[in-house]
């Protein structure tokens, strides 16, 4: 069953608590079009700086293959394992790209679906929130009378115990 990492956007200056609009829910495990298609998954994903860095890393690698003088079936073997290593690590560098604009992990889901893990985190999180007090806060009644107090411990009914600090 999939997992997803629950990601919460830092407070904009207007803002008490987070927009539950703008959460993030990054599915752990194989991104398979971060592996068929990198560039355009970094993209889509808005990863800007992890998209110049892959871009820079590929090249320097391609170039470094080809003044190596490898054949182009193992340079495409290489190219390759390159990207099965981004597709399994395609999360981590969403995560990576989070944590770095702030954005702080609320949490994790196991779900089937992206739309039931989205369920299952909000349920809780409204459960865990904490809610405003609309009733006034209670105030102890202070009674004029005095109170009565048994005066021989003898006098007290079975199961019930002594008020603390009073005489034996």
């Amino acid at each position: 069953m999939p997992v997803y990492t629950v990601h919460q956007p830092p407070l904009r200056h207007n803002e008490t608590a987070a927009d539950p609009d703008r959460f993030v829910f990054v599915r752990e495990g194989f991104a398979f079009w971060a592996f068929l298609l990198a560039p355009l998954w970094l993209i889509v994903k808005r990863l800007w700086l992890a998209l110049v860095i892959y871009l820079v890393a590929m090249a320097v690698l391609v170039f470094a293959l080809r003044f190596a003088g490898l054949a182009p079936g193992v340079r495409f073997l290489v190219l390759a394992l390159v990207s099965l290593l981004f597709g399994l690590e395609a999360a981590t560098v969403q995560r990576w790209t989070l944590a770095r604009r702030k954005w702080t992990q609320a949490g994790v889901v196991v779900a089937d679906r992206y739309d039931e893990a989205e369920r299952r985190f909000f349920a809780g999180w409204v459960e865990r929130a904490p809610v405003a007090a609309t009733v006034a806060p209670v105030t102890p009644v202070v009674s004029a009378a005095p109170v009565m107090r048994p005066a021989t411990p003898s006098s007290y009914p079975i199961g019930v115990f002594p008020e603390p600090g009073s005489g034996r």
